[in-house]
Order: C-alpha cells, then sequence, then structure tokens
C-alpha cells in the first residue's frame, strides 16, 4: 500500500487504550512481528459484524491479537495456540494481566498437533484465525476444516507477504521457497470447492474463506 495512503488511514484510526499502546511497543522492541493497525482494525470489524461465539487462532504470539479480538466481541470464546516458550509465556502474562482468562484459552504447543487433539475432542469453532508459520498455512488450513462449523469462516493473515507474491521473478535467497508456498496456498485456497475466499490487499494481505 502506498505509504502517503497508509498515514492517511491509520490517522484516522479510533485511539486505542494504554494497554493496547504497551503490547504494541513490547512487540516492537522485542520484533515479534503481530498485526499493524489498519490490519488488526479490520480483523476486529470482522468479529464485530458476524460476532462469532468461538474463536480460534492459530499463532498467538504475545497474545495481541486474541486480546484486541476479545476487544471486538467480550461475548466471544477464544482459544488460542502458541508454540514458540517466550512467546506463550508472555502471551500468558499478558492475558492474565488483562484478567481475561476466563475468555481466552491459550494452549503451549505445536498449532499441527493441537489441531489434531482439538478435532479428537469434539471441538468447534464459528471463526479461525491463521497467523503462524507461513510454509504451513495449507496444513493448518486443513487440520482446520473439522472443527470450523457450517457457515463458519477463516482468516488467513500475510498471505501477500510484503506483495512479493505478484512478482513472478521474485529470488530473493532468504524468502523465495516460503513465497512459493504461499503463492500456491493462494492458489489453492480461492479454488477451493467448500469456500468462497476473498484477499484484500490490508496489512499483509489478509484472505477471507467463508464455508458454503
Amino acid at each position: 500500500m502506498d505509504e502517503q495512503l497508509l498515514n492517511y488511514l491509520n490517522n484516522l484510526l479510533p485511539q486505542t487504550e494504554e494497554w493496547v499502546k504497551e503490547l504494541e511497543e513490547q512487540a516492537k522492541i522485542d520484533r515479534i512481528p503481530i498485526m499493524d493497525p489498519v490490519g488488526i482494525n479490520f480483523l476486529m470489524q470482522l468479529i464485530r459484524l458476524n460476532k462469532p461465539k468461538k474463536i480460534l487462532e492459530i499463532g498467538a504470539a504475545i497474545g495481541y491479537s486474541a486480546l484486541r479480538m476479545n476487544e471486538a466481541n467480550p461475548d466471544a470464546l477464544i482459544t488460542t495456540i502458541e508454540k514458540d516458550d517466550v512467546r506463550y509465556n508472555q502471551a500468558v502474562n499478558n492475558i492474565r494481566k488483562q484478567k481475561k482468562e476466563s475468555s481466552i484459552e491459550i494452549i503451549h504447543g505445536d498449532a499441527l498437533e493441537e489441531l489434531s487433539k482439538l478435532a479428537e475432542n469434539k471441538r468447534s469453532y464459528d471463526c479461525i484465525f491463521i497467523d503462524a508459520a507461513k510454509g504451513k498455512y495449507k496444513s493448518f488450513f486443513e487440520l482446520a476444516l473439522p472443527l470450523l462449523e457450517m457457515n463458519g469462516f477463516i482468516i488467513s493473515d500475510n498471505v501477500l507477504f510484503r506483495g512479493y507474491v505478484s512478482d513472478p521473478n521474485f529470488e530473493h535467497p532468504r524468502y523465495k521457497k516460503m513465497v512459493e508456498k504461499i503463492r500456491a496456498y493462494n492458489e489453492w485456497l480461492v479454488n477451493h470447492p467448500s469456500f468462497i475466499t476473498t484477499i484484500l490487499p490490508i496489512g499483509d494481505g489478509v484472505a477471507i474463506s467463508y464455508k458454503k
């Protein structure tokens, strides 16, 4: 997105509470990627409009997006999964600090394993938010399918990955394989027979997949 346009949109965003600013500063200091202000506000608006009762997040990081989704719909029960030990502990502390333990359940483990456990336990969700290892998005999506209720929706973040996915000649040695996987994921997603998917150039790219 054009920097001037992005600045314009950022200036139109509603004021956030102090705890939100503190989490954003914590993420910046620790170099932990979280959704940018425009992206998180879009996610929150989706939550407000659809009012999902049960939300599953794959990739808690420091608990920022789970807390913001709770802010958008305080009545929702949120389950979030985090593999990294340090980030998991940060998320636990941040959720506890906001006294949201009764609304946000955080699971410590590998999402590929934990999603299967949730399915075995007959858990179900109206909304699933994927924001973890980008190279595993397809696996996350497939494992999440048994958990999604009819007419539910799945949100995938970072699907445009800095705009690199649009460049057929992209050759950066560090990101080349990841970009190829995200590009393949997007193509697979928009052609999935059970979903209608829209990809929007918001933040780092957001895909919204509605279950038919």
